[in-house]
């Protein structure tokens, strides 16, 4: 199992253990985080599932593809370490991995 936390937009923490090859989004609807409606099921088509990756991790995470970076424009405050939590997948290499829901979403 990995690890993966989310910081809520009222800075709750949510530590979660989770299944290599799964999505943040998956994890994050799975887990009941408040803030992640992930309306289109994953598809990379709605916004709803905006995260902030933690400045230590950005690398790691890398850059949206273009699909995304196209969804991410119907994204409330959108930053440079803005992602859409259903294209990142999680790895042995994100094991560890934060994520704080903006504040807009919530």
């Amino acid at each position: 199992m990995l690890k993966l936390k989310f910081i809520g937009n009222d800075d709750t923490v949510y530590d979660l253990e989770v299944q290599d090859g799964s999505t943040v989004m998956e994890n994050a609807v799975r887990n009941g985080v408040p803030g992640i409606e992930a309306e289109c099921g994953g598809a990379c088509a709605c916004a709803t599932c905006h995260v902030y990756v933690d400045e230590a991790w950005t690398e790691k995470v890398g850059e949206p593809e273009p699909m995304e970076e196209d969804m991410l424009d119907f994204a409330v405050d959108v930053r440079a370490n803005s992602r859409l939590s259903c294209q990142i997948t999680m790895s042995a290499e994100l094991d560890g991995l934060t994520v704080r829901v903006p504040d807009s979403q919530g």
